[in-house]
């Protein structure tokens, strides 16, 4: 194991040395791999982290969970909700030199609402037309209320890109992507780096430090750690809770933590292919057992280092949207033989599939050790994200335990995985009377309604178990004390502005 790590810090340092090294470069450890660089196609985390440094959003989400203007100074829903005007910033230019005027803005929000390859369509569904008031401001008319909205803008749906790019390269966009952001793209080496440089004619270039960043890609959370260790990384973007310890003990290193939107959940396969048929995703009363087997606590104690937030629900208990009357069961090994009994099935067999890495296999492990306590038969085999991902979208899998980032949203955190239209919905969970009690959340906007709207939400699929989530994340950041400014945001991504490197 030592001459693997010290080949991997080797190997680092060798990948850097293929690219100029500015006296401000910011070298960042990333768990995985990002998927395709568009802002239409993105579906990991990995690739939002990227996108902070290339693209910025219409507004940026706050570490008190409010919203920033940024490429917008100013949104005003209308009275009746079904419009909402965006007056954009002056002076803004893309990578390329176009200037960001109301019509780029439209071509964009054009796109990830109708072109093939965007998977942003579920993000915009409400939205009928886009509408050029004049060179500063657009509007969004939209076919009902949807409060989601300007979350949803947030984020990816919000992000401009170079009309001339896309319309050039149409899916084949993330090739040479060119975005809003402060940095532009410089090379991607699959599987090692992605490169950026500072963009000099930046709205707010004034806010950025860092000449370049290189994001590695260091799957192993050891190796990482070590990297940073050394020298050859300034910062982590997820740190192992085991490792959280050695990182306060070490003067040269500083940890940051925040608590997170994001959470894991056991996402079930009900009726995406014959993978589908077996009891689990037959059954609503197995999926029931399979819950009264585990218990949550001890999975935080063991695999989380009792850093993260046991949890039921997609919201954090102390959020407004969290269902009080459902709160986290314990566990109960004779319900689940009871459930299995009542559901005639003997020792289901249960396949779960999970990315690789130390954290999320332990925590596997100690499902299957539960759930085999109880009656079932659960095997678990580890892959690659983006290879798992690609299996959920053909079905292949009985179920994943899926890590969301979180959004400042209910909404979007419920629909991600269950939502009929979601693209991420790879279950295919389908209930008539889940989408109705979705809709009438998503259509008010008055806070102390919406909040007793998306309690009935909780309720019907905490019954009908699509998903059985675990717990919130607590985001664990590691940076090389030579690195300040950094100010973290409950969504976990790594804002570059303010950043330095001394």
């Amino acid at each position: 194991m030592r001459r693997f790590l010290v080949a991997s810090c080797v190997g680092l340092a060798l990948g850097g040395a293929a690219v100029a090294q500015p006296s401000t470069v910011l070298r960042v450890g990333q768990q995985d791999e990002p998927d395709a660089l568009d802002p239409a196609r993105s579906g990991t985390f990995a690739g939002r982290i990227t996108f902070m440094a290339l693209c910025d959003k219409l507004w940026d989400l706050q570490p008190d969970l409010s919203f920033k203007p940024q490429l917008a100074t100013g949104w005003k829903w209308s009275e009746d909700s079904r419009a909402l005007t965006i007056t954009l910033r002056e002076g803004v230019i893309l990578h390329d030199g176009t200037p960001m005027t109301a019509e780029v803005v439209r071509t964009n929000l054009e796109r990830y609402r109708t072109a093939a390859e965007s998977n942003r369509k579920g993000e915009l569904r409400s939205v009928s037309a886009i509408e050029v008031v004049d060179a500063r401001t657009v509007r969004l008319v939209m076919a009902q209320p949807f409060a989601p909205l300007v979350a949803a803008l947030s984020d990816r749906a919000g992000m401009i890109a170079s009309p001339a790019v896309f319309q050039r390269l149409g899916a084949d966009f993330f090739k040479e992507p060119v975005c809003s952001g402060p940095f532009k793209y410089v090379e991607r080496v699959a599987q090692d780096r992605i490169v950026v440089e500072k963009f000099p004619g930046y709205w707010d270039v004034g806010a950025i430090k860092i000449d370049r960043i290189v994001f590695r890609m260091v799957p192993d959370t050891t190796v990482r750690l070590v990297n940073l260790q050394a020298g050859q990384l300034d910062m982590l973007q997820d740190l192992a809770p085991a490792d959280a310890g050695k990182v306060k003990a070490d003067a040269k290193l500083r940890l940051v933590t925040t608590p997170g939107l994001g959470y894991a959940t056991v996402a079930f396969n009900l009726g995406h292919g014959a993978a589908s048929d077996n009891p689990m995703g037959r059954n609503a009363k197995v999926r029931a057992a399979f819950e009264a087997a585990i218990d949550r606590a001890v999975i935080n104690q063991v695999a989380l280092e009792g850093l993260f937030v046991p949890n039921n629900q997609t919201e954090l208990p102390s959020s407004p949207y969290f269902n009080k009357a459902l709160p986290v069961p314990g566990r109960d090994v004779a319900k689940a033989r009871a459930l299995l009994k009542e559901a005639g099935v003997e020792k289901p067999v249960f396949e779960l599939m999970v990315v690789k890495t130390p954290r999320d296999v332990q925590v596997a492990e100690i499902i299957q050790s539960m759930a085999n306590e109880a009656g079932f038969d659960v095997r678990v085999r580890a892959g690659e994200v983006n290879s798992n991902i690609a299996a959920m979208g053909r079905g292949e899998y009985q179920g994943h335990i899926n890590n969301w980032s979180g959004r400042a949203d209910p909404d979007l955190n419920i629909s991600i995985f269950i939502g009929a239209d979601s693209f991420q919905n790879w279950g295919k969970y389908n209930s008539p009377v889940f989408e109705a009690a979705m809709g009438k959340a998503r259509a008010e906007t008055d806070p102390v309604k919406r909040a007793a709207a998306y309690t009935d939400v909780t309720k019907i699929y905490l019954e009908d178990r699509p998903m059985l989530n675990l717990y919130n994340l607590t985001w664990l950041f590691a940076h090389s004390a030579r690195v300040s400014g950094f100010v973290p945001v409950p969504d976990g991504l790594i804002r570059f502005q303010g950043m330095k490197l001394d």
